[in-house]
């Protein structure tokens, strides 16, 4: 299928090929739900903790006897109903993460770019480059794009001058194409995409069959 290409300062250069495979999909709706599940609950820590009654300080010795005072019974100032003593059944740290298959992971994202992709919120740009890093700059090109709400900028390696030009802006985001989710691309408004980084991610999202057959139709032409 064909998208369009802009160059960086904004003007339509042409049209080039991208993956049906990764832009065209029916999206699969379930899969993108339990991906974004996974992903929050692979992100918390864990670390809450709460002492129980073997752990806060207090004495072992029993506070009074046990029968004759008319009283309940009482065996330790530690226990969870009385003041400052432990916490009965409280948190302790844990692991949240989920599993989840490659495949579903994959076709989640897949199905999150057709999304965007249907919804024209994807600006495909022929080379995304910065000479130094520069905010005002870097403002600039989103402008020229006409793109003025939550921005995931998506490149195909690491660059220095383009990551520190968006890094004091609240809503962008520079991503490389290896680190594509679910969650990023549905919490941005739209997503500006270098040539290169869509390259990148057909190398890993596409699927092996249909590109090996892709390229035996190619030479074969």
């Amino acid at each position: 299928m064909q998208a369009k290409l802009y160059e960086q300062q904004g003007e339509l250069i042409g049209e080039f090929e991208i993956s049906d495979f990764l832009f065209g999909i029916e999206p699969n709706e379930p899969v993108m739900h339990q991906a974004v599940v996974r992903q929050l609950a692979n992100a918390r820590l864990g670390t809450h903790n709460t002492l129980g009654r073997g752990d806060v300080r207090g004495s072992t010795r029993k506070l009074y006897r046990q029968k004759g005072t008319g009283r309940a019974r009482q065996g330790s100032i530690r226990a969870p109903h009385r003041r400052g003593g432990g916490v009965a059944h409280g948190p302790h740290p844990r692991s949240y993460e989920k599993k989840m298959l490659r495949k579903m992971r994959r076709l989640a994202v897949r199905s999150a770019l057709s999304v965007k992709y249907a919804a024209d919120q994807i600006r495909f740009i022929e080379k995304l480059e910065m000479e130094q890093p520069q905010t005002k700059g870097f403002l600039n090109l989103l402008e020229s794009h006409a793109l003025t709400g939550k921005t995931l900028v998506v490149i195909d390696k690491k660059n220095a001058n383009l990551q520190r030009s968006a890094s004091n802006l609240p809503n962008v985001k520079v991503l490389l194409a290896h680190y594509l989710n679910v969650v990023d691309l549905l919490r941005f408004e739209t997503v500006m995409m270098s040539k290169a980084a869509v390259e990148v991610a057909e190398s890993y999202l596409d699927s092996p069959k249909r590109r090996a057959t892709l390229g035996a139709n190619e030479d074969a032409a």
